[in-house]
């Protein structure tokens, strides 16, 4: 959809018969709202899918202890409780490659945004600098053309912002259901 906005604001900012700007301000205005929905949708079903399968997990867990201590019938408490302990030392290591991983995500995520500021920032000010010296069609141009990156880096930032969301929400997940054991 961005290839076509890009290349609806090209014909229309180069030819003087074919003014084709609402159209493509209309689906400029489209994306980002699709966008927001999107991001909606997307916090939305995975918050609902985290918690409701923490509780599992946790009633899971409870279960795995009880079925250990009952089954085996002199060191079944004492092996309940090593189970519970597996649990808990499973739950600090996963913490801490969950971290890990955020941390590691966020440092993916951070060039390809720095990357698109720059390139965005640098039609905008290519735009105003030759503003004096060109024609209006290429001043309007480089700046739709930096509009275009900024949708870019819209798409790219919530984008970046699920893929985070996704990541501490399935770390929550597993932290909650130990709560309940």
């Amino acid at each position: 959809m961005v290839l076509v906005i890009t290349s609806l604001c090209v014909i229309s900012k180069i030819s003087d018969k074919v003014q084709i700007n609402k159209i493509s301000d209309f689906l400029k205005s489209g994306v980002v709202f699709f966008l927001g929905i999107l991001l909606t949708v997307f916090v939305g079903v995975v918050s609902l899918e985290g918690t409701l399968s923490s509780s599992v997990d946790g009633v899971a867990a409870k279960t795995t202890k009880a079925v250990v201590s009952s089954a085996i019938p002199v060191v079944g408490k004492v092996l309940g409780d090593a189970v519970d302990t597996i649990l808990g030392c499973g739950l600090v290591l996963k913490n801490a490659i969950g971290i890990l991983g955020v941390i590691i995500i966020i440092g993916i995520c951070v060039m390809p945004i720095i990357k698109l500021l720059v390139i965005m920032i640098t039609y905008k000010l290519l735009s105003a600098v030759c503003q004096p010296i060109a024609d209006a069609k290429i001043i309007n141009l480089l700046d739709q053309i930096g509009d275009i990156f900024k949708i870019f880096l819209a798409i790219l930032c919530a984008i970046s912002v699920m893929v985070i969301i996704g990541t501490t929400l399935v770390i929550k997940m597993s932290n909650s259901g130990m709560m309940y054991r």
